[in-house]
């Protein structure tokens, strides 16, 4: 085991990628914490500030439905200095701007510029670290979850000091946009490898995906939803109804996100032994009752415990699902693995702001009866998915197959998305 960790060669390279990807997991989880202040500046409804959620995810829509065929003509880290450099342009302006319509403006620009990193960093990771890329796909999204609870913590902190939350936006967009700036102007595009699609690939993508794939897609959706969700709206929640002030109701969503962390570590080494089936069972019981104990709001000790606990179940929905997904689409694994990209952006831009939409005529509690429903989604496409091929209910989680690790899965199925172009 030490001789295998040892062989493993992170190249300043590899952490240039951690890097990047971290900026954008921490901007993609900005537009939560600082929906309040918003709101409050610019006097907007609960539909109106959801527009800013739904932005980032228009951007990271865009990029998957266009982008494609303009990433495959760049070489990679050529797209990574765009990505860079459109999360530093977006965040300035979101930073600086004093209008919703700049704003949400800023946000989905870091959405369309900043998704490239998300597009090609598994494919540099492979080039770096070759048959170690799992392992550094896997370090790159626990490093990434960090990132993501810093966003809450940082905002409320900064947002009771004389700088204000604006500058947890300045920060991270400063940085980007120097990264961007340099790696444009070192990057010498002749002496780059570009992405090569193999023809049979792109024949395949013409392709048509299972019907069992799809129903586990739109698990895979509304699972990502319900994280959104609660990034986005639980500081509303804690403030509306667990009467937190403002600043604590902020950094209180770190609770969810540190969740999600230690959910992640833990599931990357259960899922060696325990099926993907297994696991998303103890995912699903975690996160629906994590989700009880938090919008009961009869104790605020107990909704922040409840919101800790949601956090730990959800946190491994995408990489037990993801697994499932490509083995049902079969030899379609390519094409599969471009679409769950999409799932992503379907799910930020289409529920969050539905639960705003909700919020305004019932209030932020009832609301949140949307994630409820949620989760009856997800179980509810899973039971149709398993139903052609299983008899008895029960066997949905606990049947035992030989799986591959997520870690291998996950290394594939991005290697594959990137060599695609995000949904292309």
């Amino acid at each position: 085991m030490s001789q295998h960790h040892a062989s493993i060669i992170r190249t300043p390279e590899t952490w240039l990628v951690y890097l990047l990807l971290s900026l954008y997991v921490y901007m993609l989880n900005l537009p939560g914490p600082i929906t309040g202040y918003l709101r409050e500046e610019f006097q907007l409804t609960y539909t109106e500030s959801s527009l800013h959620f739904s932005a980032f995810a228009a951007g990271v829509l865009v990029t998957g439905l266009f982008a494609g065929p303009f990433i495959r003509k760049l070489a990679p880290w050529r797209v990574m200095a765009i990505g860079s450099l459109g999360l530093g342009v977006g965040g300035l302006i979101l930073a600086w701007g004093r209008q919703p319509a700049v704003t949400i403006f800023g946000l989905f620009l870091m959405g369309c510029l900043g998704t490239w990193i998300l597009s090609m960093y598994p494919l540099i990771l492979e080039q770096e670290m070759g048959s170690h890329s799992s392992v550094g796909i896997t370090e790159a999204n626990t490093i990434c979850s960090i990132f993501a609870a810093a966003a809450p913590l940082l905002v409320g902190a900064l947002a009771s000091q004389a700088v204000g939350w604006r500058m947890a936006i300045l920060a991270a967009a400063g940085i980007s946009l120097a990264l961007g700036v340099w790696l444009w102007l070192s990057t010498r595009e002749a002496q780059q490898k570009q992405i090569v699609i193999p023809i049979e690939a792109e024949a395949q993508a013409s392709g048509k995906l299972p019907g069992r794939y799809w129903l586990i897609w739109f698990a895979m959706m509304f699972g990502i939803a319900i994280e959104f969700c609660t990034v986005y709206w639980s500081a509303d929640f804690n403030a509306k109804v667990l009467g937190l002030a403002q600043n604590t109701a902020t950094q209180a969503v770190s609770l969810f996100l540190v969740g999600m962390i230690l959910g992640r570590f833990a599931g990357s080494r259960l899922i060696a032994r325990w099926s993907a089936r297994k696991m998303l069972l103890i995912s699903l019981i975690l996160g629906i009752a994590g989700y009880a104990a938090f919008w009961s709001g009869v104790q605020t000790a107990l909704s922040l415990a409840g919101l800790f606990v949601m956090g730990l179940g959800v946190a491994n929905f995408y990489t037990t699902l993801l697994p499932l997904a490509l083995k049902a689409a079969g030899s379609q694994k390519q094409l599969a693995g471009a679409r769950a990209t999409l799932a992503s952006g379907v799910a930020i831009f289409f529920l969050p702001f539905g639960l705003g939409t909700l919020a305004d005529g019932l209030g932020i509690h009832k609301a949140f009866l949307l994630v409820a429903l949620l989760f009856v989604l997800v179980v509810l496409m899973l039971v149709l998915a398993a139903k052609p091929q299983l008899n008895d209910l029960k066997n949905i989680f606990v049947h035992q197959q030989d799986l591959p690790t997520v870690g291998v899965e996950l290394a594939e199925d991005c290697h594959d998305s990137a060599g695609n172009g995000l949904g292309e």
